[in-house]
């Protein structure tokens, strides 16, 4: 037999390191080549790794969240056989027979107590350790007062309920269901609790949720962000979307993301610190001449954001068709690393959700993130053709914007959002050269 290092493997892309989100073997499992072993996040994506070689598990690198370095022990396996080319064999001299009795006689002597001090120890305190502490009975007021067990005490006292305005039973005990009955009659007496009780739990922060943490504390640590916001009348947008999917055929149904990312791209040209990122260690902003949407998506292993490549250069069916792919990409984990980086602006959505207003975090390193919220209706005064006022029930949405102040001024932003509120109020532009 002999044992056989894995070393973390080199992923490409640049990636020194990788954190170890979820082991799929344990020590003493066997695996066979090429069965997967592990699954590692860097910051491009998580990737499952697979051993090189059949054997039994004798060693695991670190925990879950732990990271690990490119080139470092991952796992021991005990091989059969020759080990592998460019494989390390872990090599341990065997331990002589009076090294194995030394350290028998070290354990021995370290885990067992000295007999006098055990003695001591007895002497000291004769009680059995295991009698539990007696309970301390109520006092002669309480006993006087009403009778009830202990559970039901505590459960009055956390109801904030005086044992002595329930009604007893027959025998003058107050019991749960005499509570029960109690709470039923004076429900609008604030007696009821709040909500149920559940028990305290400590989550690991790992894998992608870690990664969000660590990328939403560098941004808001390193970046002043500033948001504007806007009210956009999109009564005649969300007209027109219905009269397009109406006569749509065979093309991708269209939400209202598709509509927005035209007005963005069409205004990027005469904006372009919007669309840049800040390299912090050159102090070099970078203005991208190519739009590299990202869109963050909310799904099951949390906050994702795909990147709809160059999507200056694509309609509105387009962009819904590859919008609908890579949510679903995200959704189901089959995205992959290079449509998860790249972007130069990122659009975050909630959809119905999305508020009355956000301040959304930058995706760092870019400078710009834009926001829509959620759509409401409600009576707004109206200017007729022939000028007088009158009041209609409309469609409003607001536009967030948060930029980085060291690179966008807040002029630039505001002018930025009213060009794009044009287009949403004027939709039949979108759709124009």
């Amino acid at each position: 037999m002999a044992k056989f290092v894995f070393n973390m493997p080199d992923v490409g892309e640049g990636v020194a390191e990788a954190e170890i989100v979820e082991w799929q073997v344990k020590v003493g499992d066997t695996v066979n080549e090429d069965q997967h072993l592990v699954d590692v996040m860097t910051d491009k994506a998580t990737i499952d790794i697979e051993s090189p070689v059949d054997g039994k598990v004798l060693e695991v690198a670190g925990e879950v969240g732990d990271v690990i370095a490119v080139g470092s022990m991952l796992l021991v396996v005990e091989v059969e056989g020759e080990i592998p080319d460019g494989a390390e064999e872990e090599s341990s001299p065997e331990p002589t027979p009076a090294a194995v009795s030394e350290e028998i006689e070290t354990r021995i002597e370290v885990e067992t107590p000295d007999a006098s001090d055990a003695d001591d120890a007895h002497a000291a305190d004769p009680s059995p350790p295991s009698v539990p502490p007696p309970t301390p009975a109520p006092t002669p007021a309480e006993t006087a007062k009403v009778l009830a067990s202990p559970a039901v005490r505590k459960r009055a006292r956390e109801l904030g309920i005086d044992l002595a305005d329930v009604k007893a039973a027959e025998d003058g005990r107050v019991r749960h269901g005499d509570l029960d009955q109690f709470l039923s009659y004076n429900a609008g007496g604030g007696f009821a609790a709040a909500g149920a009780t559940r028990e305290d739990e400590a989550i690991k922060v790992i894998g992608l949720r870690k990664r969000i943490a660590q990328n939403m504390s560098a941004s808001k640590r390193s970046i002043p962000h500033f948001t504007y916001v806007e009210e956009c009348d999109v009564t005649d947008m969300e007209r027109m979307r219905a009269d397009l999917n109406s006569a749509r055929g065979d093309k991708p149904k269209l939400t209202m993301l598709p509509l927005l990312v035209t007005a963005i791209c069409k205004l990027i040209p005469d904006y372009p610190m919007i669309n840049a990122r800040y390299d912090d260690e050159t102090n070099v902003v970078t203005r991208h001449g190519a739009v590299h949407l990202g869109m963050a998506a909310q799904t099951d292993n949390g906050l994702m954001v795909p990147v709809i490549k160059n999507a200056q250069s694509r309609n509105i069916w387009q962009l819904a068709r590859e919008i609908g792919r890579l949510a679903e990409a995200a959704r189901d984990g089959s995205a992959k690393s290079d449509e998860l980086s790249g972007s130069t602006l990122t659009v975050t959505s909630l959809g119905p959700l999305g508020g009355v207003a956000t301040t959304p975090v930058i995706n760092r390193p870019e400078v710009a993130i834009i926001g829509p919220n959620r759509i409401i209706e409600r009576p707004m005064f109206v200017t007729g053709p022939d000028g007088t006022e009158r009041i209609e029930k409309r469609k409003l949405m607001n536009i967030s914007i948060s930029c980085d102040h060291r690179v966008v001024d807040g002029y630039d932003a505001a002018s930025f959002i009213q060009e794009m509120k044009k287009l949403i109020e004027t939709p039949v532009l979108l759709l124009g050269e």
